[in-house]
């Protein structure tokens, strides 16, 4: 066991982010079929299952294989994956309130999401500022490097924004619930100002160094993360909104769940179509299997919750049909990436050392010196 998760890097806390959206977006459809929520609560156990199985392996990787975990941290490809820890933290709390309280109690999962909430937002806040900062004075990596896993980090706190008005209802009047609320919004301004200054070096990469290497061309649809996430923040804002802030402010969430979510989820959709076209080319091209694969549910599941969002502040059937579309893209998705990881992992694939790294120099390449991303 020790020796097998020498090679098992943080981009697998990536498939609990995964398997905890499929569950919490399918709770909050307009449409909800027999058996739908039952089966959205299995998923989420599914994902608190996942992870606790990644912590401890995580801990034996640190504990064991302390020169695997350092070159994770100086590798320019590997680091930012650091963001999914704190995501995949926060992604099983949340669905804990939204759908685990139907097996273990609303007190349970008032517990769990408050302990999950607190390590995750800890986690993103941190890896906001240290993984730029370990890009900008031990990587040095170049303009040709720039990839979308560099806005994993920055999109944590976002997560955070997301979820914690889920917690709002649970505290005590006044101050405490203020308090929180702000925080979020603090949080939601703090990612998405980030997200605005790194995303440009994504798309000029993109458009000036051509596609990205196929092992890594999944990795475009992280970008629907922060525009998904970012509006369900603001739907999340004006459900809790009244009753916590006086007037104007409550009334003015009100407002920017609209004024903002629905311009930010078109230009989701116009980005998905844009990820889907180079997926496509890269399918062509022989692109194969790898954990990279796991960008398809994640930020697939952010535009679902923001088409919710935008369902419940604008009355709109359109956006209610969206969600529901969107989602079973996800649900797709999801069921093909976990049953290819399963038997990446059956066949030891997944965990085996990387592959040397061809002779002849790329300006940026699949391989990483670290071997999490292959």
């Amino acid at each position: 066991m020790v020796t097998a998760v020498r090679h098992l890097g943080p981009n697998w806390y990536a498939a609990v982010m995964g398997t905890a959206a499929v569950a919490t977006a399918g709770a909050g459809l307009p449409v909800q079929l027999p058996g739908l929520r039952t089966v959205c609560t299995v998923v989420w156990a599914l994902s608190l299952v996942l992870l606790l199985t990644l912590l401890a392996a995580r801990a034996l990787h640190w504990t064991h294989h302390r020169d695997q975990a350092r070159a994770h941290l100086l590798d320019p490809a590997t680091a930012p994956f650091y963001g999914c820890l704190s995501m995949a933290l926060l992604a099983v709390g949340g669905g804990a309130i939204t759908v685990g309280a139907d097996w273990i109690g609303e007190e349970a999962a008032v517990v769990l999401d408050a302990l999950l909430f607190s390590a995750g937002t800890a986690v993103g806040l941190a890896a906001a500022v240290a993984v730029p900062y370990l890009m900008a004075v031990r990587h040095r990596a170049e303009p040709s490097q720039a990839t979308p896993v560099w806005l994993l980090p920055l999109v944590a706190p976002m997560v955070s924004a997301a979820l914690g008005p889920l917690l709002v209802p649970h505290l005590p009047p006044g101050q405490a619930r203020q308090t929180l609320l702000l925080a979020c919004f603090a949080m939601f301004g703090l990612s998405l100002l980030a997200t605005l200054l790194m995303l440009p070096l994504v798309f000029a990469r993109l458009i000036t160094g051509g596609p990205l290497p196929l092992a890594l061309t999944p990795t475009l649809f992280l970008v629907l993360g922060p525009l998904g996430q970012s509006t369900t923040a603001v739907g999340m804002f004006a459900d809790v909104a009244p009753g916590v802030l006086p007037p104007p402010y409550s009334d003015g969430f009100g407002l920017l769940a609209v004024l903002y979510g629905v311009p930010v989820m078109g230009f989701a959709l116009l980005w998905s179509g844009l990820a889907a076209a180079h997926v496509l080319r890269a399918r062509r091209h022989g692109m194969g299997f790898s954990m990279t694969w796991w960008a398809y549910t994640f930020p697939v599941g952010t535009c679902v919750t923001g088409a919710e969002a935008l369902a419940r502040h604008t009355g709109l059937v359109v956006y209610e049909g969206l969600a529901v579309g969107v989602y079973g893209v996800l649900v797709a998705a999801w069921t093909v990436t976990a049953a290819r990881t399963a038997q990446g992992l059956l066949n030891g694939t997944l965990l085996a050392a990387p592959r040397p790294a061809p002779s002849a120099p790329r300006p940026v390449t699949a391989r990483t010196t670290s071997g999490a991303v292959r």
